[in-house]
């Protein structure tokens, strides 16, 4: 196997994704109104980006964006007092920090103030919270007079204020509008309903010219909130399942980015909307895997390779690096024995192998591979 160097180092940015998993008992709020509920018991906001975007174009993604010195703002301190504040603003204790390959350069993130009060952990959630604000106008935001910590049940989104479109509008101009907004309904960010769930380096390819590192949590609602798309970013969105997700990419309704598709299949394997709640509390403090696929090159295709696969290679080299072979993928297949991988066939067919367990009290996708018939 060989590689090909990338003359000029990535410029990094961090950033923050909210998977929202909603309950669907009642279908009356989804859309059609006849729409049965899953079998899974909940449904996931997936958001389609403008096809005009310069990242991901067209892709359904979950809400999400880079992080702006405004999330970690000392300013935030004053809205979150009496009830909450440093060290843990009741969080609980920090997670562990885990992995330490691949350890970036410089973020190249100009928009992130490193001497911000807040911690990451802080910062993050809100980047989290506003961005879903923006996108699809999700106000997930907690009386500030609410009891510390996290509720034992999954919570509901605010109703949307009077002029919402215009109080976006401001937030998008400028992110420090999110603070003021928060202030103005005397709320805070509900940072307490967003859960660890994972965290992706953007790999690198020849054409890639935006890389980021993003930190992906979870949030629970007891129904899914009215979603407004913002019209400029985001075109359109839909809520469902893991399994409903799956068909539509592979029928090429939509299209869903590896990072994204894995974490869909990762959450099918829950059964109920119950069983995800309960297992976000039980591993609150295990922290983040942070993951830096790196791209293998076949002569038919392509394989993105995880932490644990066999070829994986903890190399700093290949923040800047692909690997290549003139083997075709079902040799690579043939030869190996462990596997934590996606295999790219085309825009539409994507197959995941997991042969290696999962860490830090996490669940990895079970094996998704599609039939010869799609091939």
């Amino acid at each position: 196997m060989s590689s090909s160097l990338r003359p000029v180092p990535s410029r990094w940015r961090r950033a923050a994704s909210i998977v929202l998993a909603a309950g669907w008992t009642c279908p009356e709020t989804a859309t059609p109104p006849s729409r049965p509920p899953p079998a899974e018991g909940f449904r996931l906001l997936l958001l389609q980006r403008s096809p005009h975007q310069g990242f991901m174009p067209g892709a359904h993604v979950f809400p999400g964006g880079v992080l702006d010195a405004a999330d970690r703002s000392a300013d935030w301190l004053g809205l979150f007092a009496p009830h909450h504040g440093p060290p843990g603003f009741g969080l609980g204790p920090a997670p562990l920090s885990r992995a330490a390959f691949p350890s970036l350069p410089d973020t190249g993130d100009s928009n992130a103030d490193n001497t911000g009060a807040l911690p990451e952990d802080v910062a993050f959630r809100i980047c989290a919270v506003r961005e879903a604000f923006e996108e699809a106008g999700v106000l997930l935001l907690r009386p500030r007079t609410s009891p510390p910590g996290p509720a034992p049940r999954p919570g509901l989104a605010l109703e949307p204020p009077p002029g919402l479109a215009a109080w976006r509008a401001r937030v998008r101009r400028d992110p420090r509008h999110f603070l003021r907004l928060c202030a103005h309904l005397d709320c805070t960010p509900d940072i307490w309903a967003l859960h660890n769930w994972s965290a992706w380096l953007t790999p690198f390819h020849r054409s890639a010219t935006r890389r980021f590192d993003t930190a992906f949590f979870l949030c629970c609602l007891r129904e899914p909130p009215p979603v407004y798309p913002d019209l400029a970013e985001v075109v359109g969105y839909q809520w469902s399942s893991p399994s409903e997700t799956t068909e539509s990419f592979l029928s090429k309704e939509i299209w869903l980015a590896p990072p994204q598709f894995y974490e869909v299949r990762r959450l099918a394997n829950f059964a109920s909307f119950s069983d995800l709640h309960k297992f976000c509390l039980g591993r609150a403090l295990e922290g983040l895997e942070r993951w830096l696929p790196i791209i293998l090159l076949t002569a038919d295709g392509m394989v993105h390779l995880l932490p644990g696969d066999e070829l994986y290679l903890e190399d700093s080299d290949f923040l800047e690096n692909l690997m290549s072979t003139e083997k075709k993928t079902e040799e690579i297949m043939k030869e190996g024995k462990q596997f934590h991988r996606i295999v790219i066939h085309n825009r539409h067919l994507y197959d995941i192998h997991v042969t290696v367990q999962s860490k830090h009290k996490h669940v990895y996708p079970k094996n998704s591979v599609v039939s010869k018939s799609h091939l």
